[in-house]
């Protein structure tokens, strides 16, 4: 079975394809939408089993998912793209480089990684697929991961921000993020990919995020032959949710020199 993904594709110009965090959906990329439309196609996939798509029955992979949204860049026209992925996201962005290159203009990774998963993050991950597939709930999501996703500032600050997000990890599907824990269980380390790399990256990471490090996103930053590395301040795990003018500014900046010097 091919799953197709459900994508929000709004505005024009230079296109901008920005892949979810995990266990959220394309419903947490809404101030990109509104934040960048006016000047770019934004582009924002549910990736399988989340939001409005399909599961499907292949076996749990990021190269899956990636090839999914390989096949989204043919179905919508899109010849090349600037790829942003948070968290998971970025998992399947760096995916997408290693087996679709020539769809890639420009790379944002943010709150993410490129190591693999050491032996007890892989072990955790199963554990919690496992509780997904046996509970047939979120609860898990709710006590373990919600707790971690934003920072302490949003926490204390911006309780609807907080809520939001609460209502978007409630709302996951399980089997979708069994499915999903397992994907990124297995997945390879993806420096190779980022050394090997001839577009231009923009690696963003919260100050306040515990989930993903600074000395993580600058190992990837290092490793890529043509990065920046950004901070923003005041911002856990999803950067883009909790500071959305900071990090609406950044991909813009990024997004618009690479339009300029593709012409």
């Amino acid at each position: 079975m091919t799953v197709q993904l459900y994508a929000r594709d709004v505005g024009s110009g230079t296109p901008l394809v920005l892949l979810h965090a995990f266990p959220l959906s394309s419903a947490m990329w809404l101030a990109q939408r509104e934040g960048l439309a006016d000047r770019f196609r934004v582009i924002t996939p549910d990736l399988r089993g989340f939001g409005g798509s399909q599961l499907g029955d292949d076996d749990p992979s990021v190269d899956a998912m990636a090839d999914d949204v390989a096949r989204l860049f043919r179905r919508l026209g899109v010849r090349r793209a600037v790829v942003g992925g948070l968290s998971m996201g970025g998992y399947v962005a760096m995916a997408l480089c290693r087996r679709h290159p020539e769809l890639v203009l420009g790379l944002v990774l943010a709150a993410t990684r490129a190591a693999a998963d050491t032996g007890p993050v892989r072990e955790n991950r199963l554990r919690q697929a496992g509780r997904l597939d046996g509970d047939g709930t979120t609860r898990v999501l709710m006590d373990e991961v919600l707790p971690a996703l934003v920072g302490p500032t949003t926490y204390r600050q911006r309780a609807l921000v907080y809520g939001r997000v609460r209502g978007l990890v409630q709302a996951t599907p399980p089997r979708a993020a069994a499915w999903a824990q397992r994907a990124m269980a297995g997945r390879p380390e993806s420096f190779g990919t980022l050394r090997g790399l001839r577009v231009p990256a923009l690696v963003l990471i919260g100050d306040e995020d515990t989930l993903a490090t600074e000395d993580e996103a600058r190992a990837m930053a290092d490793a890529t032959p043509n990065a920046e590395l950004l901070v923003i301040p005041r911002a856990g795990h999803l950067c883009a949710v909790e500071q959305p003018d900071l990090f609406n500014q950044a991909v813009a900046e990024f997004a618009a020199a690479l339009a300029r010097t593709s012409r």
